[in-house]
């Protein structure tokens, strides 16, 4: 395993009381590199990403995280590790410096009090060091907990859903904090249901049933997504999206703020579907590249007509 790759491995599978949850799983990331999981609840994201951890032991498969076996090897990357849950899980009625003194206590952190005040500083948490806690915003909470999971130095974060529940704001400046700690050569795995989060990856899995659907950066999932999209402006758009749905042709016909996006896996079927409408003068019509949310709706649609 190159020194340059953080997690390889290759075809992992696990049930839980005989139903699969991911399936024939592979994939390789690189060290420093931000790798996200999308998908509906159930799809598989956090057994994966616990899997590639060593948190969980897959039923089949193999490979390698941080150089460590996956299997045999778990104790190793556990200690490699930080895992931030969705849930903020620290104690409310200690200030924020407490919280990590006492965690990095647990650690057994070396110059723990240099190491404390270090990590509050990089997060930006020194106008808080002495706030309670529980009296912390959704933001500042989530920003916490990350100072606190990377105290004991890990190569790689595990970020479960981190910014649920938190302001556009917050939720950038959580972003441009985890960039900034890949800059220092920290893998992410991070799963999230936001599609303006999973642009900010540098790759991305998307995963249903348990079955990787699409995988590589946001642009190549998109340009690999086989859709054509077409973007509609115009009065009573309500009315013409249900004549559009109408369509067999067009996979989705979706409201974007005061715009439609039409879209189909076949480019020339769908020009000749949409030909009518495309002349109507009060309908000012675009051809648009598809977004990560087109191309994500239409895997779902794809997977539950396999399934279904």
């Amino acid at each position: 395993m190159s020194e340059a790759v953080a997690i390889d491995v290759h075809g992992l599978s696990k049930s839980f009381d005989g139903k699969r949850v991911v399936n024939n799983l592979s994939l390789q990331v690189p060290r420093g590199e931000i790798f996200g999981f999308l998908g509906p609840n159930g799809s598989g994201k956090t057994t994966s990403i616990r899997m590639l951890c060593g948190l969980l032991i897959p039923d089949a498969g193999e490979g390698k995280c941080l150089g460590y076996d996956v299997i045999r090897e778990t104790a190793q990357i556990k200690r490699e590790v930080g895992y931030m849950t969705q849930r903020f899980s620290l104690y409310e009625d200690l200030s924020v410096r407490e919280n990590m003194d006492f965690v990095a206590r647990i650690y057994g952190v070396e110059n723990r009090e240099q190491v404390v005040n270090a990590a509050i500083e990089r997060l930006g948490l020194g106008k808080r060091r002495d706030q309670l806690a529980g009296t912390l915003s959704g933001g500042w909470k989530q920003r916490l907990a990350l100072a606190t999971t990377t105290l004991h130095n890990p190569k790689l974060l595990l970020l479960d859903e981190p910014t649920a529940g938190v302001d556009p704001k917050a939720r950038r400046d959580f972003w441009l904090a985890i960039h900034d700690l890949a800059a220092e050569g920290i893998t992410v795995l991070v799963s999230t249901h936001y599609m303006d989060e999973a642009e900010r990856c540098h790759r991305l899995a998307y995963l249903s049933y348990g079955h990787i659907l699409a995988q590589g950066t946001p642009s190549e999932v998109v340009a690999n997504s086989g859709l054509t999209t077409w973007m509609v402006k115009g009065p009573n758009l309500n009315q013409l999206a249900e004549k559009l749905r109408g369509l067999s042709d067009a996979a989705q016909v979706v409201p974007f703020g005061d715009t439609l996006h039409v879209s189909g896996t076949d480019a020339a079927r769908l020009e000749v579907a949409l030909a009518p409408y495309l002349m109507l003068a009060d309908l000012t019509w675009t051809r648009t590249q598809p977004g990560l949310e087109d191309v994500f709706i239409q895997l779902v649609s794809e997977a539950v007509e396999e399934t279904g």
